[in-house]
């Protein structure tokens, strides 16, 4: 029976019986929701799906009239969307061990984000194939004119822009990151503190302090839980994640960090530089 739980364990759920399908979705709403490249859920009947602990805790966020999407108010991490009739989608890197399946394509692979390739052999549809689904994104962002590189959240309460150039960028696949951003991985840009500054809304979030870490610290939006950048004032640095970017930052990863911790549904296809914890 797969089981799963959001970063700081206040909200847990399981599943009886095996899921229908697994997809990675590359919508700019799920890029922004969870601060990554793509988002992978698995999808089967809601009659299966239980919360096991914590529903008081689940904010809900209505990106587009038809997907709700719900976050943990305490640690952010994207949790299982129940509200879509008789089925029930949930974010992959929420679950706990070997959910015996692998996805079978790409969705919505149109609006990928410009800095992330597809480099697997898995099928790719503009839309959901089978299903009159909207593409669910948004216009593109006009590109900047000062060298602003610019990023917001989901619900766009909260705004920033990037200066400086980013010394790292790392695909972590640790288990932290896969529950914190509930995806098979995140892409963090490392940049000075001073190179990020908050334009909007900087009140409007929360950052997570995961316990007896001294760094680790997902910071997310209240209102639709987006992830976004962690300004690090004592060691002077800034963690950017990738997905909440609006515009190109003209460059990829550099590696793959925590593959030791790597999900067994997610397999690498590129040829970064693979390292089994933090290089």
């Amino acid at each position: 029976m797969p089981a799963g739980s959001c970063l700081c364990s206040t909200v847990r759920w399981r599943y009886e019986g095996a899921f229908e399908r697994m997809t990675h979705c590359h919508c700019g709403m799920c890029r922004k929701s969870h601060g990554t490249a793509f988002a992978t859920y698995v999808i089967g009947p809601r009659a299966r799906f239980q919360f096991a602990a914590g529903e008081e805790a689940i904010v809900r966020y209505e990106s587009s009239p038809t997907f709700v999407r719900s976050f943990c108010r305490h640690c952010g991490s994207v949790l299982p969307n129940i509200a879509f009739g008789e089925l029930m989608a949930a974010p992959a890197g929420g679950f706990d061990g070997d959910l015996g399946m692998t996805p079978w394509g790409h969705i919505f692979s149109a609006w990928k984000a410009p800095w992330h390739p597809i480099n697997d052999s898995l099928p790719q549809h503009d839309h959901y194939p089978g299903a009159d689904a909207p593409a669910v994104d948004r216009e593109p962002a006009t590109p900047s004119t000062d060298g602003l590189l610019r990023g917001s959240c989901l619900c766009g309460d909260v705004t920033y822009g990037v200066t400086g150039d980013f010394k790292f960028v790392h695909q972590c696949h640790c288990s932290r990151c896969r529950k914190a951003y509930a995806a098979a991985h995140c892409t963090n840009g490392i940049t000075r503190v001073s190179s990020v500054r908050f334009t909007r809304g900087e009140q409007h979030l929360t950052t997570y302090r995961f316990p007896h870490s001294r760094f680790y610290a997902p910071t997310f939006c209240r209102r639709c839980g987006s992830k976004m950048p962690r300004l690090d004032i004592e060691n002077r640095m800034a963690l950017v994640p990738f997905g909440s970017l609006d515009d190109d930052p003209k460059r990829t990863a550099d590696d793959h960090i925590y593959v030791g911790s790597k999900s067994s549904w997610y397999s690498i296809t590129d040829d970064l530089p693979q390292h089994a914890e933090l290089p």
